[in-house]
């Protein structure tokens, strides 16, 4: 299952895109202005992100270049009443993927949205390759060098989310939210348990490193 990120301010269109996005098998996210888009996005794996332009507080543009500085790969697909050329050019020079003008055809979306999945490779595979080493979303597997390594879930997802966004840091907090849930009972210390844990089954792997930054989190480096 796919997650998207939904940032509009129009609580119907906002409404409309995520229930039909959830029949078709997404899972979604909404926010309402970019600040709470990105705040969700820092929190959660997402595949692509629907955006609206004119939002109150950070606009669809800003929103945008953030999103770029944080995943240089992410589809972004601009869904905006601003029909000018220039509003357009602004979009696709930030490095949006793809622009509609609203009124939109709900339909039309859909297949936007699927295609640009599709153009990411991400429909059919959800992997990341560091060095030598290929990490399967999907499966849980990690291949290094021809073996093939199965790890707990948890695992899994603490190192791929630290190496989908390499150099960046992420307090004990945003995994212990993500990953076990903002309600959890489980003690911070469970994060360093995990980060241990995959420290020791990848401590021959040259690919990647995990850091730890004193007094904030972890961080993940990659060697090649």
């Amino acid at each position: 299952m796919f997650n998207v990120l939904i940032a509009e301010d129009d609580q119907m269109l906002n409404h409309l895109i995520k229930t039909t996005l959830v029949k078709s098998g997404y899972n979604v996210y909404s926010a309402f202005n970019g600040t709470e888009g990105l705040n969700i996005f820092d929190a959660n794996y997402i595949d692509i992100v629907v955006s609206d332009i004119m939002m109150p507080g950070m606009d669809g543009y800003e929103f945008a270049n953030n999103i770029r500085d944080r995943n240089a790969t992410i589809p972004i697909l601009f869904v905006s009443a601003k029909d000018k050329y220039e509003d357009k050019q602004k979009g696709f020079q930030i490095g949006i993927d793809d622009y509609m003008v609203k009124p939109i055809d709900i339909d039309e979306l859909l297949l936007r949205v699927a295609a640009l999945l599709r153009r990411a490779q991400i429909a059919n595979e959800r992997r990341l390759v560091v060095g030598s080493t290929v990490f399967d979303y999907d499966t849980m597997t990690v291949t290094s060098n021809g073996e093939e390594l199965v790890i707990p879930q948890k695992e899994f997802n603490i190192l791929f989310k630290l190496l989908s966004f390499p150099n960046k840091i992420f307090t004990r907090t945003q995994l212990m939210d993500e990953f076990w849930g903002p309600y959890s009972e489980s003690l911070e210390r469970t994060v360093d348990v995990h980060i241990t844990r995959l420290r020791d089954r990848f401590k021959n792997n040259k690919d990647f490193e995990i850091v730890t930054v004193r007094g904030l989190g972890y961080k993940a480096i990659k060697n090649v």
